[in-house]
């Protein structure tokens, strides 16, 4: 996809969480085209950078630029040099905080960057296979049901859940091991990218916030609960909010609707962007889940629903066409965990469900969905941990939870 992008864009913006593995993307485009990467996490690199910006993007195309962030002053440089020579392949750039954080001052090259979000690595990733399963669902859901049952148990979904997807985490060997690298990743990125972004009054309240909100992941967003619990000001929770979301811990999915304003209006949810990070938030080991008493049974619900729609983001991310997300809610409690729109308006509902069987009630949310949008509905699926694809309802189907990675 990159390579595509880079011969039809001038600039080709990177952004995603921090280990994510946009530097080393970056160092394949440069093998590929030649050329070498720019750090500004080396200090050195970024005190010249800061002293002399027109000399750091004037060099042969493409220029490569990792963590632009920290030497905003590079955009207005850049955009000196396309005023110049707009051709494609110019420059690319990676960010760990998104490009809207930064000063408006230093936003000159909205119209002219094209933003690729980077994601944690996908299951289909880690395990070294292709997912197709995103494509079947918008075009052709009924595809999906298979004859071959899942193999797949609870426990290996609990610790695919509890891994997520952050590639130095994956590389762990031991759950001690992750631990302390969650524990290490969460005070860089709020000590390192966060403070970058803004002064912030109440260091040491950001991580309480941040345990605060990830206890919503999977949830409908609601600052003021996460500030009272955080002990901060609703306006202070929102601003840190805000940053964390800049930082790529966080990220709201918006509610679905048949106009701009139904969209606006409604409220958000919240998810964790890797499921991994989540549960160490949360201090959920899979032992802890593993159990079958009430509140686990909850609190996976929850880790799974974030864990799937972090597994279909990352699947759109790399689709040739935009699809939007959302999340469908009814003031009388019908909702569907995740709804993705064909840039021709049709629809389809994915519902997660953390049990091996499913129940006509849990195409509920779905039905509601498929009889609002009409001829728009593509399909809805309930994905589930159990081993059989069915039908549960016109148009609705139970499909186990592997298939979002496996063929």
């Amino acid at each position: 996809v990159i390579p595509h992008l880079v011969s039809e864009e001038p600039v080709v913006a990177l952004h995603g969480a921090r280990t994510v593995g946009k530097s080393t993307l970056l160092d394949a485009v440069g093998r590929a085209l030649g050329s070498q990467r720019i750090d500004l996490d080396d200090p050195a690199t970024r005190a010249a950078a800061t002293a002399d910006p027109a000399l750091f993007v004037s060099g042969p195309s493409p220029v490569l630029i990792d963590e632009y962030q920290h030497v905003p002053a590079l955009l207005d440089a850049i955009k000196a040099e396309l005023n110049r020579d707009l051709r494609p392949g110019r420059f690319v750039l990676t960010g760990s905080t998104t490009y809207g954080s930064l000063p408006l001052t230093a936003q000159s090259l909205t119209g002219r960057l094209h933003r690729v979000d980077v994601w944690p690595l996908s299951q289909g990733e880690i395990d070294g296979s292709r997912e197709t399963f995103l494509e079947q669902l918008l075009e052709n859901p009924a595809g999906l049901v298979a004859t071959a049952a899942s193999s797949t148990t609870r426990s290996e979904y609990i610790a695919r859940v509890v891994r997520g997807g952050l590639p130095l985490a994956v590389r762990r060997a031991t759950d001690a091991s992750r631990t302390r690298w969650f524990d290490d990743y969460v005070a860089l990125v709020v000590e390192r990218d966060v403070l970058d972004l803004a002064r912030v009054r109440q260091r040491d309240a950001l991580p309480r916030l941040l345990r605060q909100l990830a206890a919503q992941t999977g949830g409908v967003l609601s600052i003021a609960n996460a500030a009272r619990r955080a002990g901060l000001e609703r306006s202070t929770a929102e601003n840190y909010t805000k940053l964390l979301e800049a930082a790529f811990l966080i990220h709201r999915l918006p509610a679905w609707g048949r106009t701009l304003r139904a969209r606006a209006t409604a409220t958000p949810k919240l998810h964790v962007c890797d499921s991994g990070l989540a549960a160490r938030l949360l201090r959920l080991s899979s032992e802890r889940l593993e159990r079958r008493d009430a509140a686990a049974l909850t609190e996976l619900g929850h880790l799974l629903e974030t864990f799937v729609v972090n597994e279909l983001l990352k699947q759109a991310s790399w689709q040739e066409r935009r699809i939007g997300a959302g999340h469908f809610r009814t003031k009388d409690g019908g909702e569907v965990d995740l709804v993705l729109e064909r840039d021709d308006g049709r629809i389809v509902g994915v519902e997660v469900k953390a049990a091996a069987s499913t129940k006509a009630s849990d195409a509920a949310g779905l039905r509601i969905l498929r009889d609002a949008a009409g001829d728009g509905f593509l399909g809805g699926v309930v994905l589930y941990l159990g081993e059989r694809s069915y039908s549960l309802d016109r148009s609705i189907w139970a499909i186990p939870l592997d298939r979002l990675w496996t063929p």
